[in-house]
């Protein structure tokens, strides 16, 4: 009998952390919407999208000697 409650235990202890994960997904989700959603509005979302830093791209491959 024992073993039977600490089966259940673990069982209830996963399905608590499986629903608090979907939670977190769920909320990661929504965040990244909104923000898409607000750079859309506001006209950022250009077809070329944009880069971290003003430099110049650099070469894949080094130039050949």
């Amino acid at each position: 009998m024992f073993e039977y409650e600490l089966q259940q235990m673990r069982s209830n202890e996963l399905i608590r952390e499986a629903q608090n994960h979907r939670q977190a997904k769920e909320a990661l989700r929504g965040r990244r919407a909104a923000r898409r959603a607000t750079a859309r509005e506001s006209g950022q979302n250009d077809p070329e999208g944009q880069a971290h830093s003003p430099r110049p791209r650099r070469h894949r491959f080094a130039r050949a000697a």
